[in-house]
């Protein structure tokens, strides 16, 4: 049974909280009106266009800029697959650039603690550090986007790579350098950094310490990778920096795409000059805000329309597109209506079932989905759904695929990293189970992050891992209960009753009988009092004992005071 605290004059009640309802929300309603909006916003030439397509998905962003808090919005058909908010209580620091000073070196763990004058040391581990140990050029940061490298000519083909018994002699303690944090801090560890930095753009992403040059895999047609591929051995780079094409470079111009070059050559100068000037360590570069890095990563070709309630932020984002896509800003529009964004375009309840534990399925059952310190677990139920017999195992099948692909987008949208445990309904089908792996993998394909997936266990378990760069949005929004200390349960009345008493004869076993007084929360006296009386009054009787009960609400519900009198 669940409980929650309510402070009332007389002292701390407990009162049972019902149990949490799962947040029905009908997919096929929401498909629908975005079908509607996207047949509004349509043109003569889209309506041609889209009789020759297989399945065209109505892809919009919708920007909630009136609150204090800014909150973005990714709907595809309806449905919510992106979702961020701004926490300023949290600052992020995923991406920044400090200048750090190493604080510490632990051969044994292969590692280096730096000061990067956050409070908490980060940790550097001695193959993120520079030289690469590895030689690949690339961090976990960059392989995020799958890229081919494209060699080019080493700027000092006499630089040797470190080894890692050379790293403390190289970089020995009080040292600085400039470091990238790759993890920001979670829960007590603190953020993980590395040496290997990039700046990403729009349309490319500057490395400055590697001369390797990649185009990401996500570019699939074959035209687009020769003309990158020429454009990449075109680009005239300062000695020892690459680039990383991203998958905006298939809509981005020749003139675009070495514009942004310059600006992040630009940015990484200014980086270097400031930590030139300064010795202890600081905070060179961070990441843009919320706004800048939404139509950065996500307004392309492909989103058919921007809503913003905000004139101001209208205004910023036409000029900013007007800087690096002059084509999109018709695609942007300022939502000027009554009612709240959000609430609008149902986007508000899918806010917040992302909170909620247990999500609802199409076919009846549900998905429930526990984080704990260790790993992640998500529970499919197939509720009390009935079928026929012959029906059964198809039934099944279908109710875990939906599982899966609700999972998929529930991790995405929360954030969820580390580890993910999926217990799937049993299936008796190897077949099925090759199916339902494939389908998994393939839920994943575009996510940001790097997701590797583990085939069905003999348990129907599937374990996932996916890239952590910060803590997920149930753990930045939510604390930990100060009653229960985060456990989520209370001893039993019963318990504490019977673990007084323990007490009890233990502080008067030496003696026989005794006068006590023992301070206890009014909610168990008024336990102690009325339900275990009988039991209390026999232990009084065979120990000789004389108890008073004193009223303490300051007192946790687990917590009792004993003194003999």
């Amino acid at each position: 049974m669940e409980w929650k605290k309510k402070r009332a004059a007389d002292g701390i009640a407990l009162v049972e909280k019902p149990r949490q309802k799962p947040i029905h929300l009908s997919v096929e309603s929401l498909k629908n009106k975005a079908k509607e909006r996207s047949k509004k916003s349509e043109n003569l030439f889209q309506c041609i266009l889209n009789l020759f397509q297989k399945e065209k998905h109505y892809c919009e962003m919708v920007i909630n800029g009136i609150l204090p808090q800014k909150r973005v919005a990714v709907l595809v058909d309806g449905l919510l697959e992106h979702f961020e908010m701004d926490i300023e209580e949290k600052q992020d620091l995923y991406g920044a650039i400090f200048l750090g000073k190493i604080q510490n070196l632990e051969t044994g763990l292969k590692a280096a603690f730096v000061d990067i004058g956050q409070g908490k040391n980060a940790f550097l581990h001695y193959w993120d550090v520079l030289p690469l140990l590895n030689g690949e050029g690339f961090n976990e940061k960059n392989q995020d986007e799958m890229v081919e490298v494209i060699a080019r000519k080493p700027s000092n083909q006499n630089v040797k790579q470190w080894t890692s018994e050379e790293v403390p002699e190289k970089i020995p303690i009080g040292s600085s350098l400039l470091v990238q944090v790759i993890k920001s801090q979670i829960g007590s560890k603190g953020p993980r950094v590395t040496t290997n930095i990039s700046l990403p753009g729009r349309y490319v992403v500057l490395t400055p310490y590697s001369h390797q040059c990649g185009i990401s895999r996500k570019i699939e047609q074959p035209r687009q990778r020769e003309r990158l591929k020429k454009l990449l051995h075109q680009l005239v780079l300062p000695e020892g920096i690459g680039v990383i094409f991203r998958t905006a470079c298939e809509e981005g111009s020749l003139s675009r795409i070495i514009r942004e070059v310059q600006f992040l050559l630009d940015t990484w100068k200014q980086i270097q000059q400031k930590s030139a000037n300064l010795h202890e360590p600081s905070l060179l570069y961070h990441e843009p805000n919320l706004l800048e890095r939404t139509i950065r990563d996500y307004l392309s070709d492909q989103m058919d329309r921007v809503l913003v309630d905000n004139e101001a932020d209208f205004q910023w984002i036409q000029k900013r597109l007007q800087t690096f896509a002059p084509h999109l800003r018709k695609k942007v529009s300022w939502y000027r209506e009554s009612i709240p964004i959000f609430e609008r375009y149902s986007v508000e309840p899918q806010v917040e079932q992302m909170f909620s534990q247990r999500v609802p399925l199409p076919s009846g059952g549900e998905i429930v989905i526990q984080e704990t310190e260790a790993l992640t677990s998500v529970d499919v139920n197939t509720s009390s759904h009935k079928t026929d017999e012959s029906f059964s195992s198809q039934f099944i099948f279908q109710a875990n695929l939906e599982a899966a692909r609700e999972m998929a987008r529930q991790v995405r949208l929360r954030n969820i990293g580390g580890i993910i445990i999926v217990d799937f309904v049993d299936m008796r089908q190897p077949k099925n189970r090759r199916l339902l792996y494939d389908f998994v993998q393939k839920e994943f394909e575009n996510d940001t992050a790097r997701v590797q997936v583990f085939p069905v266990t003999a348990l129907g378990l599937i374990q996932i891992s996916r890239q952590r760069h910060k803590e997920s949005l149930h753990r930045q929004l939510y604390t930990c209960c100060p009653y229960c200390n985060g456990e989520g349960h209370l001893k039993s009345f019963w318990n504490l009753s019977l673990r007084m008493q323990r007490e009890l004869l233990n502080q008067c076993s030496t003696t026989n009988g005794g006068v006590f007084t023992i301070a206890l929360n009014p909610s168990l006296k008024n336990y102690v009092t009325t339900q275990a009386a009988s039991e209390w009054n026999a232990l009084e009787a065979q120990a000789s004992l004389q108890v008073d009960l004193i009223e303490d609400a300051s007192l946790h519900i687990e917590n009792f005071h004993i003194t003999r009198a």
